[in-house]
């Protein structure tokens, strides 16, 4: 092994679990409620790994400020009606473990807020393999640097010891802003050209492809 790494951080939706096409239908749910028109799916799935405020006035730009609320609400409850069935990609827990076993410290950086992460950690099993995670609700949104400084500063990592893997160019500039490695992955929300253009340590099309550069690297 490398021994490039000692902290790697993954964003969540899209990266650890499959959950991306599950956001955009409960953004073009909660626009229907609403009344309002539905956004292109490209500009729902873009604002995939923002904090949900950020997210809802990129996707839906025409929504009146005191309307947030009820479309946050609306979201909500759409998302939440389906994330039981929302499932890791092939081959996560293996790859959690195996990185758990070579004394990696790990972590997350999601859009998600507190109470919906540590729900999904729970659904998942994966929350005892977790050192530390941020939350959009408990820091700045993706992609100011602030998730991934406090992580480092928490867990005692320096920026050239730290990877962010993530699925999204939000991802990307947040390891960028905050000086360390992003590795992008190819199956989750942004396209492959989105995330090369964001210039990443590498660029790996599946999960099994995530995991094979993960043992030749970190």
């Amino acid at each position: 092994m490398a021994d490039r790494f000692d902290l790697v951080v993954f964003d969540w939706d899209g990266t650890l679990m499959d959950s991306a096409a599950a956001i955009v239908r409960a953004i073009l749910a909660a626009c229907r409620d609403l009344g309002l028109p539905e956004p292109p799916e490209e500009r729902a799935r873009y604002v995939i790994g923002l904090g949900l405020g950020d997210a809802l006035r990129h996707a839906v730009p025409e929504l009146d400020v005191e309307a947030y609320p009820r479309m946050v609400e609306r979201y909500r409850h759409h998302y939440l009606s389906a994330d039981h069935e929302l499932t890791l990609f092939p081959g996560v827990p293996g790859m959690i473990d195996w990185l758990a076993e070579e004394g990696k410290l790990l972590a997350v950086a999601t859009g998600k807020s507190r109470l919906g992460l540590d729900r999904a950690l729970s659904h998942s099993g994966l929350g005892p393999r977790f050192h530390a995670t941020r939350c959009a609700d408990e820091c700045f949104s993706k992609p100011h640097p602030a998730m991934l400084e406090e992580l480092m500063d928490e867990l005692g990592v320096a920026r050239d010891r730290t990877l962010m893997i993530g699925d999204t160019t939000h991802d990307l500039q947040m390891a960028h802003n905050a000086g360390v490695a992003g590795l992008a992955v190819g199956f989750g929300a942004h396209g492959r050209a989105e995330l090369e253009a964001a210039r990443p340590l590498a660029y790996v099309e599946t999960p099994a492809a995530l995991e094979q550069w993960l043992r030749g690297n970190v």
